[in-house]
């Protein structure tokens, strides 16, 4: 068992008070700003020296029972805990399968009949496999199949222009590419683009990569800056694909008769080049 698996867990008490986990705070001097070891292991029913083998990483794998146990006493979420069984148990994660990544055809007639919202069909690593509808015009950027989204947003100061809440995105992208890393560690691609997320001079990414949280989640807003279309805002959602769970479906969902909703047909028809339009021409599609 490597260290990642005593680095997750410390960092998870860490961040739980004794009050916070529903216990009374043990005697003698705090040395920890969360959870002393103690203080886990009678959460989690262990004795402390289990607990310490498992955070030093002397315990050769942890049972469901125990991940359970650790889930509950940290009051890990489902992602989290789904991450902790993945540390715990290196020889059942899931391995990249070797070759090319395919489009699942079922994603890709769903696309075909969403071609009026953006979409994005993305792989292991956020690497592109198809997009569709206005998309390209959206985001400014044409995605052609093969190219990694995550290193477009998360190194890109285009990204960083044109998405308003890039931060937001940005740090969830962070903690999705960390819970990958424990369901592929042999990845070698994904290894490469965490290296580069690691040394990048925005300090913020190795920041976010350090305090270990992991993410599985695309449902929230997204604002973007549009250089002649102006704000548009969008919800995004995410399907994953029933025969690969390596795949994940991103659609740009609008409001019905909102203002963004009304310009999509203009960037549609447009393409990525409509920075490039006068703005009175999109305008007159408002009114």
């Amino acid at each position: 068992m490597d260290s990642s698996l005593g680095a997750f867990l410390r960092s998870r008490r860490d961040r739980l008070t004794p009050a916070q986990a529903g216990i009374a705070t043990f005697p003698g001097v705090r040395r920890v700003p969360g959870l002393r070891k103690e203080e886990v292991a009678h959460l989690a029913g262990l004795s402390t020296d289990h607990y310490s083998r498992i955070e030093q990483g002397r315990q050769p794998a942890l049972s469901d029972d125990i991940c359970d146990a650790l889930a509950r006493a940290l009051h890990l979420d489902p992602t989290e805990s789904a991450h902790l069984r993945a540390l715990a148990a290196p020889g059942r994660r899931r391995e990249v399968r070797p070759g090319p990544q395919l489009a699942d055809p079922g994603l890709l007639r769903v696309m075909a009949n969403l071609d009026h919202v953006p979409t994005l069909l993305l792989g292991r690593y956020a690497q592109v496999l198809a997009r569709g509808g206005p998309l390209d015009a959206v985001l400014g950027v044409c995605f052609e199949p093969g190219t990694s989204f995550a290193r477009w947003y998360l190194f890109d100061p285009a990204a960083r222009k044109r998405i308003v809440n890039w931060d937001h995105f940005a740090r969830a992208m962070v903690g999705t590419l960390r819970y990958e890393t424990a369901r592929h560690p042999s990845d070698r691609h994904l290894a490469a683009l965490v290296g580069d997320l690691r040394s990048d001079p925005d300090a913020r990414l190795a920041q976010w990569w350090d305090d270990r949280t992991v993410s599985d989640h695309w449902s929230w807003r997204k604002q973007v800056a549009h250089p002649v279309a102006g704000p548009l805002d969008f919800g995004i959602e995410a399907v994953t694909s029933p025969h690969d769970a390596d795949q994940r479906l991103v659609i740009y969902t609008v409001e019905p008769d909102s203002r963004t909703a009304r310009m999509l047909p203009l960037l549609r028809a447009w393409g990525v080049d409509a920075s490039d339009l006068d703005r009175g021409q999109l305008g007159h599609g408002l009114h």
